[in-house]
């Protein structure tokens, strides 16, 4: 059984990174079920293990956080659901790859919950939104990414995850060039013009979960 715990108001990141990491041991101890944590932090940005200086455009603007995730630089803040997943990957296939898929196709469904078409795109990780009312660089309809993903497994138990914009203020991606793509946008579930709410999102997700995640053999 997963436990499924929100965790209200604007989590301090180092603390709740403090906190997963203890769960993880837990379940790696076999002494904690697998969970799935909802969240928000106040606005910070945070550094994966592959973030390069170059793309911390603005580091005095909001506190800096070494991650130690996969990945580059994101930002989180309010109005973005994180939703940090804790699972057993050791007895879910032993398949890195296949899980971060999994997270994507589990993204994917939850968008199309809203009419949203979320998609994967080869050689970048995430959740992309096509935007046919604006021309990106090549001038065929921009990218805009709508979810991030950034894991790390400690004895084949994953932690960190995922995070989707519901309504962040999309300003504030300005001070980092998001997970090192330069060519593309960010963009949320309100900025598509779609009211939905984290109670909703939620929900959608919970409901989404089971078809991606069995319970493991």
């Amino acid at each position: 059984m997963v436990e499924w715990t929100h965790l209200p108001g604007l989590r301090p990141y180092a603390d709740t990174l403090a906190d997963m990491e203890e769960r993880v041991a837990a379940i790696a101890a076999g002494t904690a079920p697998e969970a799935v944590w909802l969240l928000e932090h106040p606005p910070i940005y945070t550094a994966g293990t592959s973030a390069r200086p170059s793309d911390l455009v603005d580091p005095d603007r909001f506190a800096v956080h070494v991650a130690g995730r996969g990945g580059q630089y994101t930002y989180h803040g309010p109005g973005q659901r994180v939703v940090y997943v804790m699972l057993d990957v050791g007895r879910r296939g032993r398949d890195v790859r296949q899980f971060v898929c999994a997270l994507e196709n589990w993204v994917i469904d939850t968008l199309a919950t809203f009419n949203v078409r979320g998609e994967r795109r080869p050689g970048r990780v995430g959740v992309w939104v096509s935007r046919p009312d604006r021309a990106g660089p090549d001038g065929a309809p921009a990218d805009d990414k709508i979810a991030a993903i950034g894991v790390k497994l400690r004895r084949w138990v994953s932690f960190h995850g995922l995070s989707i914009n519901v309504d962040p203020d999309l300003s504030h991606f300005d001070g980092i060039v998001p997970c090192g793509i330069r060519d593309h946008g960010v963009t949320s579930l309100v900025d598509l013009g779609l009211p939905v709410t984290m109670t909703d999102l939620d929900i959608a997700l919970k409901a989404a979960f089971a078809a991606h995640f069995p319970k493991p053999t």
